[in-house]
């Protein structure tokens, strides 16, 4: 089984769980930062990409009742050994080309900002969860903590990285 190495990479993360389609597209979008991908062509090389794992039975596909949405939930056959695997092929690949030391912080801002992404994503999962089963508040209030917590963090990075951009080009033109 062929699998995009850059989706392996997004749903191999511990905490991504319970995601949509387009929950991995943007994170995706933002790992390639190609702005000639087409959303929607993406978009369904995702799902089909999913759709294997499903087969697989390493995930498990839920519709939700509510409004259709479509989500993936990761099953207790979840092969992280085999899906890391087909992750690291490409993942080398790009760390052999980042052999210069603004091409390595572009390629860490990019990682961030899918983690950010990623946290968001998590956030926005417990403010639902908390809507649907407001009696959970007390379970769910923490992880929200965390999450909120990890995404002021994960912030911080992106904009150290960015300001260190921001100077290395300012000293280039000098």
């Amino acid at each position: 089984m062929k699998l995009d190495p850059f989706i392996a990479q997004i749903i191999l993360k511990k905490n991504f769980d319970n995601f949509s389609t387009n929950d991995v597209r943007s994170i995706y979008l933002a790992l390639k930062s190609d702005a000639s991908l087409d959303p929607s062509i993406i978009r369904r090389k995702i799902y089909s990409e999913l759709l294997k794992l499903v087969k697989k039975g390493w995930l498990k596909k839920i519709i939700t009742e509510q409004k259709g949405l479509t989500r993936f939930k990761k099953t207790v056959d979840f092969d992280i050994g085999t899906i890391a695997l087909k992750a690291k092929p490409e993942s080398a690949a790009l760390i052999n080309k980042q052999d210069n030391k603004q091409e390595q912080l572009f390629g860490k801002l990019n990682h961030y900002r899918a983690e950010l992404l990623l946290n968001i994503g998590e956030s926005e999962a417990y403010r639902e969860l908390y809507s649907e089963f407001p009696e959970l508040v007390d379970t769910i209030q923490p992880q929200y903590n965390i999450a909120r917590d990890n995404n002021t963090k994960i912030l911080g990075k992106i904009r150290a990285i960015e300001g260190l951009l921001k100077q290395e080009n300012r000293l280039e033109k000098i």
